[in-house]
C-alpha cells in the first residue's frame, strides 16, 4: 500500500494530510472552503485515493493561503509516493463531461513541473472559493508533484460543472499515470525518471 502522510505550518496555515493510493477508503477533508472541500471529495473518489486532510487558514484574510498551501501539501504526498515505486505507466490523459462541461487533463509523471491551464470561469467565486484559485491550486500541485500537468476545458456554462469536470478529470488521469507498470520496466530513454 502505497501513502503519505505531509505536515506543514506557516503563520498562514497549518494543513495534515494524509494520502492513500492503493487501497480506497472513506475521505475526512476539512479546510474551511465548502466548494473546496466538495472538488477535493470529488477528487478522492474518482481517483479511488483516500485523502485525510485537515487544513487551518486565515479565511479571515481570503482563501488563497488555504487553497495554495493544499496544493503544495498534496503535491509533496504525490511526489512522496512516486518516489516509493517509480515503475508505474507514468502516461495519461482524459476527457470528462459535467452536464454541459467537458475537461481534458493529460499527466506525465515525469519529475518535471510545468502546468498549462487552459479554462476560464464567469464568475468570481463559486461558494466561498474565488475561481482564480483553480489554476493556483493546480499550479501548487504540479510544482512540487514534479508532474507535467495540462488542463484544457473545452467547453461549459456553469462554473460549478466547469471547475468539477476539472477535477474529476485531474482524478481519473491521476490513478492511471501512477498505476503500476506490469513489466517492471522505467518508462524512460535515461531509465529513469
Amino acid at each position: 500500500m502505497r501513502q503519505a502522510m505531509i505536515e506543514r505550518k506557516t503563520k498562514e496555515t497549518d494543513i495534515k494530510l494524509k494520502l492513500v493510493i492503493d487501497e480506497f477508503q472513506e475521505s475526512r477533508i476539512t479546510t474551511g472552503i465548502g466548494f473546496f472541500d466538495h472538488m477535493l471529495k470529488a477528487f478522492s473518489i474518482h481517483s479511488r485515493m483516500a485523502l485525510d486532510l485537515e487544513c487551518v487558514g486565515d479565511l479571515e484574510v481570503d482563501d488563497h493561503h488555504s487553497i495554495e498551501d493544499v496544493g503544495i501539501v498534496l503535491g509533496k504526498a504525490i511526489q512522496e509516493i512516486f518516489q516509493q515505486n517509480k515503475i508505474i505507466k507514468r502516461f495519461s490523459s482524459v476527457y470528462i463531461p459535467m452536464d454541459e462541461a467537458l475537461a481534458f487533463v493529460a499527466i506525465d509523471m515525469s519529475n518535471r513541473s510545468y502546468l498549462v491551464f487552459d479554462a476560464e470561469f464567469e464568475h468570481q467565486n463559486v461558494g466561498e472559493m474565488d475561481t482564480q484559485m483553480v489554476e493556483e491550486f493546480f499550479r501548487a500541485l504540479a510544482q512540487h508533484a514534479g508532474m507535467t500537468l495540462h488542463i484544457r476545458l473545452l467547453y461549459g456554462k456553469n462554473d460549478h460543472h466547469k471547475i468539477e469536470a476539472i477535477f474529476k478529470a485531474f482524478a481519473y488521469a491521476l490513478k492511471e499515470a501512477l498505476s503500476l507498470e506490469d513489466s517492471q520496466v522505467c518508462l524512460s530513454s535515461k531509465g529513469v525518471i
